[in-house]
């Protein structure tokens, strides 16, 4: 790749490339004219809460989208997971990776379960079923994993690992709507599988989260639990929280279902052309997504290291200067965040610590257009080649 040798950083004084901020995760939003029916509907219905007829259409045409029995709509993700965790009775510890989003140990931690943090492998930035071994205990009840960057975690060995140990296996699938394992799309592994749709995904419904599972006791209380216990008028039969999705997040949600297709599209239309552009640019190794299995291409992951003339910090520094907002996904990892640092490390996060300081997450989606993913992979690949002096 030629290198423009006078090309000019805002870091350095020239004007920035963007006049705006450019964003990791911009929200998808799918036709506005279908939903402002869904939400006419609504308002006509006078229904805007409390299991509404949208609500019970997203749910069923997410457990279709998926293939799962059972599709149990959530007010957000986080909460899914709070709902998930005691549905599925744990207590004492839950082996949790360190390297993801903080709400996954936040949802143990929240209810008085002790999050032990276990390695990942460093090539697929997954749970390690190894370090998860090492870390288990007589109060160990529980594996949760995730599937970082929506490539899916080692389900056989995990689940191997939970069925040896007596313990529950469950899923944090925030990032992995329309991923799939073996050709079985992500949502029916483990006990139960988490889902995020945060104005950030890939799929969103405004706020919103859901359960999937395939089991059909499960399923019930969770349902539940979402809305205070009751079963019916005046008949409260199981503790449980206000975990409810609103119909306009359901309307939202039908409405980016129709859209999907075409956001997937367009994430895979920039990741290859992120992939095309960094290759061979010195010290950016790219995660890269497997063609034999389906992906949302929602998350655009480098890692800078060595012989990049720059570190992944001043890498940034360039890129938030030209107003590209990469961000720093998960630094430092949860186990060196306040609320945990000061827990003791049950087994060593070496692959943890590396990953969190040379990974970055650069801007994409529909939102993002294609000469500004040329203009974010000419900064890189400049600053990667030159330096920054």
């Amino acid at each position: 790749m030629s290198i423009d040798t006078t090309f000019p950083l805002a870091i350095n004084g020239a004007p920035p490339r963007f006049r705006e901020p450019v964003h990791v995760g911009r929200p998808n939003t799918g036709d506005r004219s279908v939903f402002l029916a869904h939400m006419e509907a609504m308002f006509d219905r006078n229904w805007l809460t409390n299991n509404g007829p949208l609500v019970q259409e997203f749910e069923r045409r997410i457990a279709e989208d998926l293939g799962v029995r059972h599709c149990v709509a959530i007010c957000n993700g986080t909460v899914a997971l709070e709902i998930a965790i005691r549905a599925l009775g744990l207590t004492g510890e839950v082996i949790v990776p360190s390297w993801t989003f903080i709400a996954t140990a936040h949802a143990l931690a929240w209810q008085g379960l002790t999050p032990v943090f276990a390695d990942v492998d460093p090539v697929t930035q997954n749970l390690s079923p190894a370090s998860v071994r090492a870390a288990i205990t007589p109060r160990t009840t529980g594996i949760m994993a995730v599937h970082t960057w929506g490539r899916p975690a080692d389900v056989e060995g995990l689940s191997a690992i939970a069925d040896e140990f007596g313990l529950q296996l469950m899923f944090d699938a925030a990032h992995g709507y329309r991923c799939t394992h073996n050709g079985k799309r992500i949502g029916g592994f483990g006990a139960c599988e988490v889902l995020s749709f945060h104005a950030t995904k890939v799929f969103n419904t405004l706020e919103g989260g859901a359960i999937v599972t395939n089991d059909d006791a499960l399923a019930e209380r969770m349902r539940l639990m979402r809305n205070f216990g009751f079963a019916g008028y005046d008949n409260v039969i199981h503790p449980g929280t206000n975990g409810k999705m609103i119909e306009a997040s359901a309307a939202m949600g039908l409405t980016n279902l129709a859209s999907l297709d075409g956001f997937v599209a367009a994430n895979r239309e920039r990741y290859e052309i992120y992939r095309e552009r960094l290759s061979g640019v010195p010290g950016v190794t790219m995660v890269e997504y497997d063609d034999a299995e389906e992906n949302n291409f929602h998350y655009i992951v480098a890692s800078i290291d060595a012989p990049a003339r720059l570190s992944r910090d001043n890498l940034i520094d360039v890129l938030h200067a030209e107003n590209i907002l990469a961000r720093k996904y998960f630094w430092p990892g949860c186990h060196q965040m306040k609320p945990y640092a000061s827990l003791p490390l049950r087994v060593p996060l070496p692959a943890t610590e590396r990953i969190a300081e040379h990974n970055v997450v650069l801007p994409s989606g529909p939102s993002l257009s294609l000469d500004d993913v040329h203009a974010i992979c000419d900064v890189i690949a400049y600053s990667c080649s030159r330096g920054i002096g």
